[in-house]
C-alpha cells in the first residue's frame, strides 16, 4: 500500500471515528510529536500512547455533543514521508469554537504509521481548549 493511501485512510478514519481503522493505522512502535506546552504536547511513543493517549487527549478536550471535524486540504508525499494540511474544528469542552489549521509530516512502513510531527498554532488550541475564560 502506498504511503499517501495509507495517511489518507488515517484521516478518514479520524473523520468517521473509526477507532478499529485509527488504531490500525499505527505500527506497535509508531510515535507522535505535537509542539508547545499543552496537555498533548511532547513525544507520545507506542501505539497505545499515540491513539490511547495523544488522540484521546486531545479530543478529551472537545464537545462531543457538537460537530467534530477535519479536513484533508493538501496531501503529498514520496517514498515513505508524507506531507499533510488539515483544517480542523469543534467547539471545546470551554464552549468556545477551535477553527485549526494543522500540518503533519508522517513516515509510513510496511503500510503503517511510524511517525507523526504535527505543527499548528498552540496559542490557538490553549486559547481555545484549555485557558480559563477572560473576565
Amino acid at each position: 500500500m502506498d504511503a499517501k493511501d495509507v495517511v489518507r485512510g488515517y484521516f478518514d478514519a479520524l473523520a468517521a471515528g473509526d477507532q478499529d481503522a485509527v488504531w490500525n493505522a499505527w505500527a506497535e512502535d509508531g510515535s507522535s510529536w505535537y509542539a508547545g506546552d499543552l496537555p498533548i504536547s511532547g513525544t507520545w511513543q507506542g501505539r497505545d500512547q499515540v491513539v490511547n493517549g495523544f488522540l484521546a487527549t486531545a479530543f478529551a478536550h472537545l464537545d462531543p455533543d457538537r460537530e467534530i471535524g477535519l479536513r484533508v486540504t493538501n496531501l503529498f508525499g514520496e517514498g515513505e514521508q508524507v506531507f499533510v494540511e488539515w483544517d480542523s474544528w469543534a467547539t471545546g469542552r470551554t464552549g468556545r469554537p477551535y477553527q485549526q489549521k494543522n500540518s503533519g509530516v508522517f513516515r509510513v512502513r510496511d503500510g503503517k504509521i511510524v511517525s507523526m510531527r504535527e505543527y499548528a498554532d498552540t496559542q490557538h488550541w490553549e486559547r481555545a481548549l484549555v485557558a480559563p475564560a477572560q473576565a
